[in-house]
């Protein structure tokens, strides 16, 4: 059984939990939201488990008292900057970038218009905010990690998984914003004493990145954190098993469509937290006092039935560590 996520929040944020049901927006208004993501339209984005449903449970519905301004890049990261000042010319009365590279194009694109970040990054060291306490500007958002990324437990618990693996590849996309992620990894990797062959998932051709693996003789796979490998989870999914490769992904919702294993939070209970951050910036709170948000409460998540088609026995230590197993 999956628990519930809960959040480091300050004392400012106390008043977004304390509502029920859908809330009443301020009557008359309909509020323009720009979604800017580097990736290609997610198959779920529109469903029960995506950010539009998520603010239509605080009662920002699209068409009726909000109007929603999707603008993805397609894996293109240099059309981000351009889309990102649509959404400024359409003003806005808010826009949502997921990653350090939207984050950055929609900060350099306006200094006014309340920008909610979503990603798995250090805001602070990326430049975005002034600390995650007190975040000053107009950016403010939900991280994925505290203290960076979860790459390097992640590494560990592959390892676990895969004892006799000395030799894995990490999946990342073509995005220099996860090179942070990327680094965390490499420092995780030497201390366990295991070779990294790192390959670039570049044009959506994932066929060509498996085949890369291949003649890396990996043994294991971490896949990187990052939309583009949520949104494109299914074929990098059924590539795993094709080639008989352990991977290790982010989020629990991966496995539970047929991922190894995953260490992190909830997407659908982020995207939560990211809709509660723009209802109150429509409500008039300012994004620079609102405090960076950061999980605090991470699932392993396990998938026997891949487990068994992988021809894979996880150890019972690590079974009987995980908050939900999948058979």
């Amino acid at each position: 059984m999956t628990h519930r996520r809960t959040f480091l929040a300050a004392a400012t944020l106390s008043l977004l939990t304390c509502a029920h049901g859908a809330r009443a927006q301020p009557a008359g208004r309909v509020f323009r939201l720009g979604l800017l993501r580097p990736s290609s339209p997610a198959p779920t984005e529109f469903s029960a488990t995506g950010i539009p449903n998520a603010l239509r449970q605080l009662g920002l519905v699209s068409g009726q008292n909000l109007v929603l301004e999707t603008r993805y890049a397609g894996g293109h990261i240099d059309r981000l900057p351009g889309l990102a000042r649509e959404l400024v010319q359409l003003h806005c009365d808010a826009i949502i970038a997921v990653g350090t590279s939207a984050v950055r194009a929609a900060r350099a694109a306006t200094s006014t218009i309340p920008i909610v970040m979503f990603g798995n990054f250090d805001p602070v060291a990326a430049g975005l905010v002034d600390s995650l306490a007190r975040p000053g500007g107009n950016v403010t958002g939900v991280l994925i990690a505290p203290d960076g990324t979860l790459a390097a437990k992640k590494l560990e618990l592959l390892r676990q998984a895969v004892p006799r693996a000395t030799r894995m590849a990490f999946l990342a996309p073509d995005d220099a914003g996860f090179r942070p992620q990327l680094e965390e990894t490499r420092k995780a990797a030497i201390a366990l004493g295991i070779e990294l062959a790192v390959v670039t998932v570049r044009g959506g051709d994932y066929d060509r990145a498996f085949a890369a693996i291949a003649a890396e003789r990996a043994e294991a796979l971490f896949v990187g954190a990052t939309t583009f490998f949520m949104t494109d989870r299914k074929p990098i999914i059924d590539l795993a098993l094709r080639h008989r490769l352990p991977a290790i992904w982010e989020w629990p919702e991966q496995v539970r469509d047929g991922g190894l294993m995953a260490y992190g939070t909830s997407l659908l209970g982020l995207y939560q937290r990211v809709a509660i951050y723009v209802e109150r910036i429509f409500k008039g709170a300012r994004p620079g006092d609102l405090p960076v948000e950061q999980p605090t409460k991470f699932d392993l998540v396990i998938n026997l039935n891949t487990a068994k088609a992988l021809r894979l026995n996880i150890p019972q230590s690590l079974l009987l560590r995980a908050d939900e197993v999948i058979q």
